[in-house]
């Protein structure tokens, strides 16, 4: 499970940011809502958090944040002798920050025992790295990292913690490359927790990593996901008796344009297809449809499921950004309930997602008053972070009353005639 992510320096987050999942000394919900961890510093983990926040203030760049870690952590060991990490951005808007390295650190709990991962790093290189191991109280420095800029070299500093090739794997690390990253390339079993927690257990979906109907299209091949997913469009109230998955030939036109060259290539022939149905039961009489026929909702809600389904039976960790798009206010509240269900949720699967629906802040018994979080839009144009908790509100207060009407912040600034507003 996540503990807490901080990041510094990337995008419109400069400062310091810091998402906590530890759930606050509240009892309130907490055996259905939090997962007890056994641990004194994290007694209990929160099972999800939202996060609210005006247009362009900063909510998709959290998200982005750890999905850029996520990245160098997987691509680093593949880098070229003086490749750069072109697509780093750091805070533009001040000229200080444009010098500074982009920081990211990641706490999490995999199978009783905490990581605390972090790297600092520029454009041409990694700058710091580190990384904890919390298999008692006390942590463990399996091993830390930091350029020297005198000597132009990387300094590295081992912990008895970590076994196995640790200077030749040091050796091998390009400035460019993690070192846990090269280290489980060259078959480093002790690090190799770490990077699969990235690489399997960390799923997130937004514009950059878009929702593929190919995940649930294949669970749909399989009797008891299909009868899954399709119990829970039952359950939000689509008129789906069941729905039939065929797959066939089919003639497929293709189109390739190569850029370098400007040359393009069609071809024909035939190629597996599949082709969902969807058999429609009312009291007047019965249908079936295709995939194209039901509505985006239903399409949106449909490859949204399986992939939620798989991650509550695996207890990974999933981050959506605008978990609402397409999506009725009841359906979201039901789909954030399936992760505070014991009975359903086994393996302390997490759900953290972005969303403008403040309905959900009132919705009865869904969140706990430290699942909730927001971020604003500074006037020099960084952003913050920052939990409900900050304001105390009382457990009875109405909270999207409170939120609309500016008592927690981060909402938009409107003072234009265009937009009916007075300035």
């Amino acid at each position: 499970m996540l503990v807490e992510f901080r990041t510094k320096n990337f995008r419109s987050l400069r400062d310091e940011q810091v998402l906590s999942l530890v759930a606050s000394t509240d009892k309130t919900l907490l055996d259905t809502h939090a997962l007890d961890t056994g641990l004194k510093a994290a007694p209990h983990l929160l099972r999800s958090a939202v996060v609210y926040g005006a247009n362009a203030s900063g909510k998709s760049n959290l998200i982005k944040a750890l999905q850029y870690m996520r990245g160098v952590v997987l691509e680093s060991a593949a880098m070229q002798p003086g490749q750069t990490f072109d697509r780093l951005q750091p805070f533009k808007l001040d000229a200080a920050s444009g010098s500074e390295p982009t920081e990211f650190e990641i706490t999490f709990l995999l199978d009783g025992v905490r990581y605390q991962y972090g790297f600092a790093m520029n454009t041409q290189r990694i700058v710091s790295e580190h990384l904890l191991v919390f298999k008692a109280f006390k942590p463990q420095r399996w091993f830390e990292r930091r350029f020297d800029v005198e000597s132009g070299k990387d300094i590295y500093e081992f912990g008895s913690g970590l076994k196995g090739a640790k200077h030749l794997w040091e050796g091998a690390t390009l400035p460019n490359m993690l070192f846990l990253s090269r280290a489980v390339n060259l078959n480093s079993e002790a690090l190799l927790p770490v990077f699969d927690w990235f690489a399997n257990r960390l799923v997130i979906i937004n514009e950059q990593s878009p929702l593929s109907p190919q995940f649930s299209m294949q669970m749909l091949k399989q009797d008891a996901p299909r009868r899954a997913i399709r119990d829970f469009l039952r359950a939000a109230d689509i008129s789906i008796a069941d729905i039939e998955v065929t797959t066939k030939q089919a003639m497929v036109h293709t189109i390739n344009f190569d850029l370098a060259t400007g040359k393009r290539e069609e071809s024909t022939g035939e190629q597996a297809v599949d082709e969902v149905k969807f058999h429609h039961v009312t009291e007047h009489g019965n249908a079936v449809f295709d995939l194209m026929d039901e509505s985006s909702g239903t399409r949106n809600l449909l490859f949204l499921t399986g992939p939620i389904l798989d991650i509550l039976n695996k207890g990974l960790t999933l981050l959506v950004d605008e978990l609402d798009t397409s999506l009725h206010t009841l359906l979201v509240q039901a789909l954030v309930r399936l992760f505070h269900r014991p009975d359903v949720n086994t393996g302390g699967a997490q759900l953290i997602f972005t969303t403008h629906d403040t309905s959900l802040l009132d919705a009865y018994g869904l969140f706990r008053r430290d699942q909730v979080w927001f971020v604003e839009k500074r006037a020099d144009q960084s952003t913050a972070l920052y939990p409900l908790l900050d304001f105390s509100p009382r457990k009875h207060e109405a909270l999207e009353r409170g939120y609309l009407q500016g008592r927690y912040g981060a909402l938009p600034f409107l003072s234009n005639p265009l937009l009916g507003v007075p300035g």
